[in-house]
């Protein structure tokens, strides 16, 4: 008896989550439906696209930097305990944002700011009726609420990833420069060296996952939210948790992808 009252709650919890996946997918299969048909509300779209994008930048641009900085001091203190002096930063330090830390600490920062900000609005407008009352009006809630989101999330966190990519070699470049004494022309020839199209598009792809990931969950978590305004703060925690886990484990299969197609 003791055992099926603890397989009961364990198993509902399998069962929530299967039907949970089911329901985020048939929301991606109904977005791009309203994409391919052209249902586009683009005034919602650019908005979105600001918010997601313009709004972002400078915390992106401060991350990045820093990050970049950080990544050049260790580098070059790793490399001076073993060489006797700092060598391959710039190879180091370009290769890891653009292939890896890029695409995934932009992901993070965007997770926290817009993810949770896509959640918390989705969310009040589910717990106070206001997706009711579209479904009242005539107007679908996929098309007029997750399809700008979608579009400005596919299309901006790229290019953020691409902006951050560069100030983040810049960072590690004051750093080499300053602390290091090596000169920046030796810094971009280092990365030069090792740097291909192959190795853009390898984080460059990844960010496109990321930012699917990102916007699915943040979107059925909004559309999924009840409780009130306890609810929606639970609904944006568990968003942007989830969005960071399942972003980390596509990460690891995305990169061992990539690395065994050969091709990026």
């Amino acid at each position: 008896m003791k055992e099926q009252i603890l397989k009961v709650p364990f198993t509902k919890k399998i069962k929530d989550n299967i039907k949970g996946l089911g329901i985020a997918s048939q929301l991606v299969i109904d977005t791009f439906i309203c994409i391919i048909k052209g249902q586009i509300n683009v005034k919602n779209t650019i908005i979105q696209m600001v918010e997601v994008g313009y709004m972002s930048f400078p915390i992106v641009l401060l991350t990045s930097f820093f990050v970049g900085m950080v990544l050049a001091l260790q580098v070059g203190s790793a490399t001076a305990n073993l060489f006797n002096e700092p060598v391959y930063i710039g190879m180091i330090t370009g290769y890891s944002l653009v292939k890896e830390l890029g695409p995934v600490l932009t992901t993070v920062v965007i997770t926290g700011r817009v993810g949770a900000a896509i959640t918390a609005e989705i969310g009040t407008m589910k717990v106070t009726e206001q997706i009711d009352a579209l479904y009242t009006l005539g107007t679908n809630p996929v098309r007029y609420l997750a399809v700008p989101r979608f579009i400005a999330c596919i299309l901006m966190l790229p290019l953020l990833v691409a902006i951050s990519n560069i100030v983040g070699i810049y960072g590690g470049l004051v750093v080499s420069s300053l602390t290091w004494d090596i000169p920046s022309t030796v810094y971009i020839g280092d990365i030069l060296d090792v740097m291909t199209v192959q190795t853009f598009f390898h984080g460059f792809i990844k960010s496109i996952f990321f930012a699917g990931i990102l916007v699915t969950v943040a979107c059925h978590k909004g559309f999924q939210c009840h409780g009130g305004a306890e609810g929606v703060g639970k609904a944006t925690t568990s968003s942007v948790m989830v969005t960071m886990v399942l972003m980390l484990i596509s990460d690891y299969f995305l990169t061992d992808l990539l690395t065994s197609l050969k091709i990026f």
